[in-house]
Formats: C-alpha cells, sequence, structure tokens
C-alpha cells in the first residue's frame, strides 16, 4: 500500500541559468543548501560555467541538466564553425522567429546547428556531471527542428527527460505544439513533466507567486522553475528580472512549509518518485 506522501502530486524546483554568472551560482548553492530547490540548468558556454560545476560537484545530491542555449546567449563553438548562427563574437541573437524559419527551411543553417547542439552535449558530458535532464534557453526546444536534434543527439549522451513548457492557462495556439511535443516525447521514451510553472511570471517568482503557486498544483508532476541570483542586473534581457526576490523565495519558511505540507518533493527527474505513477 501506498503511503500518503506517496499519493501528493510531485514537484520539481529548478533554477535556470546556472552558470551565467557567479551570483547565480551562489544562489542556486544557498538555494539547495537552506531552502527548496532541487535542480538547476546548466549554460555549459557562460561566463562562469566553471564555477558552476565546483559548486555542483560540492552539492552532489543537486540534479543538474542542460540548459540549451540557442538564442540570446554565447555558443559554444567558435564563430567559424557556426557563421549562420552568431556574431563575431559567437554571440546568438534574440530574433527567435527570424531563426525559427531558417532552422526549419536551410540545410546549411540546420547542419549548423546541429554542430553547436553536440558542442553543447559535449561539453556537459566533460564535466563529469550527470545528466539529468535537458531544456533550452527561452523554450526554444518547442521548435521541431530543435525537439528533433535534441532527440537524436541527446540519445548519444543519456537523454531520459526534457522539460515540457506547457504552464496551465496558456493560450490555445500552443496546444497543438505542445500536443506534437508530447507525443514525440513519448515516442522517444524519453519523460517529461505534466506542468511548468515560471513562465507567466518569469523574473517575478517572488515569495507571493510562489505561494500561489503552490495553493494550485495539479495532480501529476508539476516544475517550478526560476532565476534566482545573490545580487545584481545579469543582463539586458533580464533587465526587469528580480532575482533576488526569487532567490528569497526558494528560502522562503512558508515556501518550505507549504511544499511539505502538500507535495513530495523531487530530487529532480532522475528521482525514481518524480516519475512514478
Amino acid at each position: 500500500m501506498k503511503s500518503p506522501s506517496q499519493h501528493r502530486p510531485r514537484l520539481i524546483v529548478t533554477a535556470d541559468d546556472f552558470g551565467l554568472h557567479e551570483a547565480v551560482n551562489e544562489a542556486v548553492e544557498s538555494g539547495y543548501r537552506d531552502g527548496v530547490l532541487r535542480a538547476a540548468s546548466l549554460m555549459v558556454a557562460a561566463p562562469a560555467v566553471a564555477d558552476a560545476v565546483a559548486r555542483a560537484k560540492q552539492s552532489p545530491g543537486l540534479a543538474v541538466g542542460l540548459h540549451l542555449v540557442l538564442a540570446d546567449g554565447r555558443a559554444m563553438l567558435p564563430p567559424t564553425r557556426i557563421p549562420d548562427l552568431v556574431d563575431g563574437l559567437g554571440m546568438f541573437d534574440s530574433n527567435m522567429v527570424r531563426n525559427g524559419f531558417r532552422f526549419f527551411f536551410l540545410p546549411h543553417v540546420r547542419r549548423q546547428l546541429a554542430d553547436e547542439i553536440r558542442a553543447q552535449f559535449e561539453a556537459f558530458a566533460a564535466t563529469g556531471l550527470k545528466l539529468d535532464h535537458v531544456n533550452a534557453h527561452k523554450h526554444f526546444h518547442l521548435h521541431p527542428t530543435i525537439l528533433t536534434l535534441m532527440l537524436s543527439i541527446g540519445r548519444e549522451y543519456g537523454v531520459r527527460a526534457i522539460r515540457l513548457p506547457s504552464e496551465p492557462g496558456m493560450g490555445p495556439w500552443l496546444r497543438p505544439w505542445l500536443a506534437l511535443m508530447r507525443w514525440r516525447l513519448d515516442r522517444a521514451g524519453v519523460a517529461y513533466n505534466d506542468h511548468v510553472f515560471g513562465l507567466r511570471h518569469s523574473g517575478g517568482m517572488d515569495e507571493a507567486v510562489m505561494l500561489e503557486i503552490l495553493e494550485q498544483l495539479p495532480d501529476g508532476l508539476s516544475e517550478v522553475y526560476l532565476h534566482p541570483a545573490s545580487h545584481g542586473q545579469l543582463s539586458d534581457s533580464m533587465a526587469n528580472y528580480r532575482h533576488s526576490d526569487e532567490l528569497a523565495a526558494l528560502l522562503s519558511p512558508r515556501v518550505r512549509q507549504t511544499i511539505a505540507d502538500r507535495y513530495r518533493l523531487c530530487d529532480g527527474f532522475s528521482d525514481p518518485a518524480a516519475l512514478a505513477i
């Protein structure tokens, strides 16, 4: 017979952009050690990745996944290898619509995209960390070409779980894309969450928002993701993010108690409890 806790909705709490800045890495370490954070998604080409890997190895219970960066961030490969993807400094732009069309229709761009995705998987493998999950920065893996490459290349690196960016209340235009994504993940034998929270309140996941979300988690497996940092503005694209408030939410005794009272907090997707039926 299952214990009462096994019947509870299951929850993974994740920090994205691990490795972007030492302030993020500090928040991940603190959120795991003193709060409810249980997973982090690593940017392997980001400026503070070495510090992030070192902190992860000092926190062996932290579930670390790959945060594929294919927009608004730094590439792993040099610009000479992927000239149609990045500028002269090796940075992706943030025009995801334009790039999405290019990925789909231009074979030479798609080949460069595959090379970059493989390079990021290879860089993660080189850290020696166990791969818990994969997701893409700005949820670009909703794009069918990116998902195809993520699945085919990721299979070689042991991908077992991918974030499904499906938040209750999202617009109906996304439903066909999400249904296709579910079908493809099921077909590939890759695990995924039933629900995600963090899209609508990205950058503003403070204690009040966290408690509001925790009042109404549906059955199944939910992932709540945040962008915590110990201080400061980290990038122009996140100028309005309240990183320190998100860290405070992870450390909040009220948040911790609410989770303990209502949910089964899982240690990433690799936790057997996460995918238990």
